[in-house]
């Protein structure tokens, strides 16, 4: 029987484990609309999606001439995780891809999100798996750095004792991609639309060695990787 490739898997959250995004963005499309400035939900994914709200400030403050206050942060979380609570679901597969990668590594996973932690445990406890990550969850807004510096990815990956390189990562946006491509882990980039659409050739160019478009598919895509020698 050939070894498993990886000693960990490092999962991102939104958009891989759950589909959050257009939930969140549309919370938020709403919010900057309310300050004057209107995006189409394709705008506010292409500019937003993968990123702190909190780290585009200067953004959000230069196209809607408004400060971005704690308040107005806390009142982008709270809608945001209400709308989440009451609609959120799971990337199809997804659960089942965890426990199957939970058995094989003996609980070597971990999730390493862009996201605050609030929102992270309440979506992993909302389709179910919180216990197979509990103790092994990591958000950005706790570290020096989030993505697509390679903070949060490093950090799970010490608390896990596995080397980076030994590590692979599961990505759905360029800016985690980047985020795990700089802290020497392995990147396979989720996208639904497959090879050719835009965001395939877009993680594709951040790194990304493979791209799979199931996540059912996601334990058998890692298991059958064999790097290409140099």
């Amino acid at each position: 029987m050939t070894a498993f490739p990886f000693s960990a898997v490092l999962f991102d959250c939104d958009g891989v484990l759950v589909d959050s995004e257009p939930i969140t963005n549309g919370v938020l499309r709403d919010m900057l609309e309310e300050r004057g400035w209107t995006l189409s939900s394709d705008e506010c994914m292409r500019i937003f999606v993968g990123k702190a709200v909190k780290d585009e400030a200067a953004l959000i403050e230069a196209n809607t001439g408004s400060p971005v206050t704690p308040e107005w942060l806390q009142s982008f979380w709270a809608r945001r995780n209400e709308r989440l609570t009451n609609e959120l679901v799971e990337i199809p597969g997804a659960p089942a891809a965890i426990r199957a990668l939970h058995a094989t590594l003996g609980g070597k996973i971990a999730c390493a999100s862009g996201a605050d932690r609030i929102k992270v445990e309440m979506q992993l406890r909302k389709i179910g798996v919180f216990d197979a990550f509990e103790g092994r969850i990591f958000s950005g807004h706790e570290m020096p750095r989030s993505k697509p510096a390679p903070d949060v990815y490093l950090a799970a990956a010490a608390a896990l004792d596995v080397d980076p390189a030994r590590c692979a990562v599961v990505e759905d946006t360029v800016t985690g991609a980047t985020a795990g491509v700089a802290a020497g882990a392995t990147v396979f980039g989720y996208s639904p639309g497959g090879l050719g659409h835009s965001g395939a050739d877009a993680l594709r160019a951040a790194g990304a060695v493979q791209i799979f478009t199931d996540m059912a598919q996601l334990p058998s895509v890692l298991a059958a990787w064999r790097a290409v020698p140099a």
